[in-house]
């Protein structure tokens, strides 16, 4: 089974930026879509962004232009750049690999802006 490893989560302020890796056992880019997810006790779980195995990149309305999901092939590992942070922000966020036969959940990480 692949794991999916997570890092980069903290305390920021509102403002500041962090980045979020996430790497998996194996290299699976070619054949799972990745995404990043957030959530906050007591709502929803919310998509924040998503890369295709082919490259194609989409991005939840909330966080476009401060958020970027990106790959490094070379090191295994997808990454969420988050700038311009902001309190609403603050959530857990997963890492999810998937596609029509499989889907796999990182641990989580928690991430915290405030002043």
């Amino acid at each position: 089974q692949v794991q999916l490893a997570e890092s980069g989560g903290g305390v920021v302020q509102p403002g500041g930026s962090l980045r979020l890796s996430c790497t998996p056992s194996r290299n699976i880019f070619s054949n799972y879509n990745m995404r990043w997810y957030r959530q906050v006790p007591g709502k929803e779980r919310e998509l924040v962004a998503a890369l295709s195995s082919s490259g194609t990149t989409s991005y939840a309305e909330s966080v476009k232009g401060r958020f970027t999901i990106s790959r490094d092939r070379a090191k295994n590992t997808v990454y969420l750049q988050m700038n311009s942070l902001k309190a609403e922000d603050t959530a857990v966020y997963s890492c999810n690999a998937g596609n029509i036969y499989d889907q796999l959940w990182g641990q989580g990480t928690q991430v915290t802006v405030s002043a």
